[in-house]
């Protein structure tokens, strides 16, 4: 027995050691998050310096124009869509495009508005696409100013109570906002930028079930993007159209049987449930917008320019041949063009033509010196930085 009881005791060595082995290798991973935290903690440090830092320069920056000039003077988007392409160019991952641009657009933002925040006019109330389209534009660090139309946030940013506006001009699927067009015949603003915004349409309510909708409430642009989901789905419920989404959302939220479509913000706005999402009829659902201001900006590298044109007698054959052959002679794309009534006798029109590149920059400058000839109505509507996502 006594010489058994060696072999016995290593025995239970092997065994406590073997039972350690978890614990040992569970502490070892615990060490290693531990120091991955602590290197975390470390580049954290250093963004929030170097975010102190490109504040302060930014600060340098507007002192240099003018240190008694409202943030408004400073606010250049040229050069912000200049540094977010730059961004494109350097993301190598993990973080997608889409992200890497998000942040960078808040941080921007965050330093322009060091002394005061841009104030942007929109088509409101809360929760409205439009009101995406401003921080996808500008970021969260300004302070958004909801209107009841187009024509408002057109006077207010005319009348200097808003320091630019952002209106709809067109949709992927249901064309032009007319509207929006129509006031650019009179108003002397100048777009100067653009912004494109995917459109995720929901059916939301407080009520779960499809079964109790009795009707839908929606802007008409939003009924028509989800016109055959409707037919399907919803085929007998009233449809009823509104002044906006968010409008829809706030009768979906007082009224028993009533749903609306809307985005993601109007359902969080108005504290509704999201019946069934994705409801749009086109995957790549997409809502373009304008950002309006009271002056053109210099190029940014990739521009586009919106022109109103009109030929004075649109009866004359070639009237329309005569405004776009400069753009053909120089091989300049145009990507949209769009007639509407001038409003100053009838079957009179204008016509609004999206053409690439900018004023200042050939060949498009002497496309229009030579256009100016031809057109009894020239006008150059904005020539601002293309989209960057």
């Amino acid at each position: 027995m006594k010489k058994k009881a060696p072999r016995e005791k290593a025995g239970v060595r092997r065994k406590a050691a073997k039972s350690s082995e978890p614990a040992v290798q569970q502490a070892e991973k615990t060490t290693a998050l531990l120091e991955i935290r602590k290197q975390i903690d470390s580049v954290d440090e250093r963004i929030q310096s170097l975010l102190n830092e490109r504040a302060g320069l930014a600060k340098k920056v507007g002192l240099s124009k003018n240190a008694e000039g409202k943030t408004v003077d400073f606010y250049r988007p040229e050069r912000e869509a200049q540094v977010l392409r730059s961004v494109l160019e350097r993301n190598k991952g993990p973080l997608r495009n889409e992200e890497v641009v998000r942040l960078f657009r808040e941080i921007m933002s965050a330093c322009l508005a060091q002394q005061e925040p841009l104030k942007i006019a929109f088509l409101g109330p809360e929760g409205t696409f439009s009101q995406q389209a401003v921080f996808k534009h500008f970021g969260h660090s300004v302070r958004a100013l909801p209107l009841v139309t187009i024509n408002e946030v057109f006077h207010e940013v005319q009348a200097g109570n808003a320091d630019f506006g952002v209106v709809p001009i067109e949709n992927s699927t249901e064309g032009m906002v007319n509207n929006t067009l129509d006031m650019f015949i009179t108003s002397p603003l100048k777009i100067c930028g653009e912004i494109e915004l995917r459109i995720q349409q929901h059916l939301m309510g407080k009520v779960q079930d499809l079964a109790k909708v009795k009707r839908i409430c929606s802007h008409q642009q939003s009924l028509a993007q989800c016109r055959s989901w409707l037919d399907e789905n919803l085929p007998g419920v009233e449809r009823i159209p509104v002044s906006s989404n968010a409008e829809g959302a706030r009768r979906a939220r007082d009224e028993v049987g009533t749903a609306a479509i809307a985005g993601q913000a109007a359902a969080e706005v108005y504290g509704l449930s999201i019946i069934v999402s994705n409801i749009e009829d086109q995957a790549d659902n997409t809502t373009r917008f304008f950002v309006v201001g009271r002056k053109l900006f210099n190029p940014s590298g990739h521009d586009r320019t919106t022109l109103m044109l009109s030929a004075g007698d649109t009866d004359s054959p070639g009237a329309l041949h005569r405004l776009l052959e400069p753009f053909a002679r120089r091989d300049i794309s145009l990507t949209r063009i769009e007639s509407r009534p001038s409003k100053r006798k009838k079957w009179d029109y204008v016509f609004f033509i999206d053409a690439e590149g900018h004023v200042e920059s050939e060949p498009l400058k002497s496309a229009l010196d030579d256009l100016k000839e031809h057109a009894s109505l020239f006008r150059i509507l904005g020539s601002y930085p293309r989209a960057v996502l």
